[in-house]
């Protein structure tokens, strides 16, 4: 092939839309990166606003004149269309970005839609401008628009209508009048009046006609100016230092610049470094903490840190991950977190959940003499939600249920855990027993807790196990009816 004269290519190598000499336009692969975002949430995160989409349309005539030949009347429409959205008049637009291949055939079609619509009926002086980017990239295929709205919005931004190029002579097969101009020249663009406004059209070759409409980026009214803050007080207690690295030796790396960068810095507040540690640098899997009460304590843990030197104000955790890419872990309590009434108004307004209390009262029917369904509505008669052999199947069969609703949300945990009957919840939501099997497990035993109850008595204490035992010891002879059952924590047992 020569390339001089491959499709979309004069002879002397140049793209030509709208212009008599082109024979077609410049093909190759392009990309374009637009960033949208509503204005008031973009307002609300501090980004700074570039354009405005006012308005959009998109329509088809692949079935009218082919699939490779463009359709006048279907370009005119989409063009009301856009206009219509964005609530604006043709003489609104000050310039079109067009598709302009540069082809015999569709440029003419393009420009006299382009007449019929924005051309008409517009003020003196102020006619529409018409240019395209294809005059100085070429065709990028599927990136054409999105090269045709960052060219105007930064147009917009600049005050200046580009020029095309290559136009050595207008197109003799459009009927130009004054009302639409080509950009022949750059052209100052001004906004005194109104906000500047551009329209960008994009063709697609199945007969995919697109066309929106950008309006210059409002310009925010000045701030008033912030009083003065107060100088901070200075933190007391202790702060915490956030050091990651991709590895251990790049973790001890990054002591060591902390503690070259705060050598130079010593006005740096160490609630400040803390904070924009943990804040404006990004988490890596190898990570430590230095702790400290003072500029001096915490200066010290990092530079043993960096030594590779062990300090108690150090706390390595080795590799961490991530707990976003982990997803949440759902935590399923133990008897006494039921109240009266608890899932009665959740059975008529979540379909999930109602379906799941159904599958769990079939599962519990062959060990309970009582209806779920009644227990959870308190119908009149009904087994006594005080009843450790109803309690119990009650809240296994509600955390099941609630988690089924959880994850008709789009909810999945990446770990469960429980306690009592909660386990038995836990290993169900986690496919370690089937729903049968843990109907089956808290239905026994809860019965089996009954036969139990009255036999004893427990008490929590909120100490640990060293001091529960010099309690029991002062009970002297009755200290042997009294053991320690469970150790929950160094202050609880």
């Amino acid at each position: 092939m020569e390339f001089s004269r491959q499709r979309g290519l004069a002879a002397d190598g140049r793209c030509k839309p709208f212009a008599a000499a082109a024979d077609g336009t410049g093909w190759g692969e392009g990309i374009g990166l637009l960033v949208l975002e509503r204005l008031s949430d973009a307002r609300r995160n501090g980004h700074h606003v570039l354009a405005l989409f006012r308005g959009s349309a998109v329509n088809q005539d692949g079935a009218s004149n082919g699939l490779t030949a463009p359709n006048g009347p279907s370009q005119q429409r989409v063009i009301r269309q856009a206009l219509a959205t964005a609530r604006l008049t043709p003489a609104d637009v000050d310039a079109v970005e067009a598709h302009g291949t540069g082809t015999t055939l569709g440029d003419p079609i393009e420009a006299q839609a382009l007449l019929a619509t924005y051309g008409q009926e517009r003020a003196d002086g102020r006619p529409l401008w018409l240019g395209s980017i294809k005059s100085n990239i070429g065709h990028t295929q599927a990136a054409a628009g999105a090269a045709g709205v960052i060219k105007m919005v930064m147009a917009m931004r600049h005050g200046l209508l580009p020029a095309s190029l290559h136009l050595d002579a207008p197109s003799p097969h459009v009927e130009w009048e004054d009302g639409v101009r080509l950009l022949t020249e750059a052209v100052e663009w001004p906004h005194e009046e109104r906000p500047r406004r551009a329209a960008v059209s994009s063709f697609g070759i199945s007969g995919t006609n697109a066309h929106v409409i950008l309006e210059q980026a409002p310009e925010l009214p000045d701030a008033p100016e912030p009083p003065e803050a107060p100088e901070p007080a200075a933190h007391r207690g202790v702060v915490p230092w956030v050091l990651s690295a991709r590895g251990a030796t790049a973790l001890r790396e990054q002591a060591r610049a902390l503690a070259a960068h705060l050598a130079t810095a010593p006005g740096a507040r160490p609630a400040e470094v803390g904070w924009s540690l943990i804040r404006t640098r990004t988490l890596f899997d190898h990570r430590a903490v230095v702790v400290g009460e003072s500029r001096a304590e915490l200066l010290a843990a990092v530079e043993a840190l960096a030594a590779d030197e062990t300090h108690p104000g150090v706390v390595q955790s080795g590799t961490a991950s991530d707990p976003r890419a982990a997803g949440p872990v759902l935590v399923f309590p133990g008897q006494g977190s039921q109240w009266q009434g608890m899932g009665a108004e959740l059975l008529d307004a979540s379909p999930v959940f109602a379906e799941r209390v159904a599958a769990c009262e079939r599962a519990l029917a062959p060990y309970v003499d009582w209806s779920l369904t009644d227990v959870l509505r308190g119908t009149e008669g009904v087994a006594e939600l005080s009843r450790v052999d109803v309690v119990q199947p009650v809240l296994w069969a509600v955390m099941v249920s609630l988690a089924a609703v959880w994850a008709g949300h789009g909810v999945k945990p990446a770990a469960v855990v429980g306690h009592s009957q909660g386990e038995i919840a836990a290993a169900c939501v986690a496919g370690a027993l089937s729903l049968d099997d843990g109907a089956r497990v808290v239905a026994l035993r809860s019965r089996a807790l009954r036969r139990l109850a009255g036999g004893g008595a427990m008490a929590s204490l909120g100490v640990g196990r060293e001091r529960a035992d010099q309690l029991l010891a002062d009970l002297g002879e009755r200290a042997a009816e009294v053991v320690v059952a469970v150790v929950y924590g160094p202050v609880s047992s």
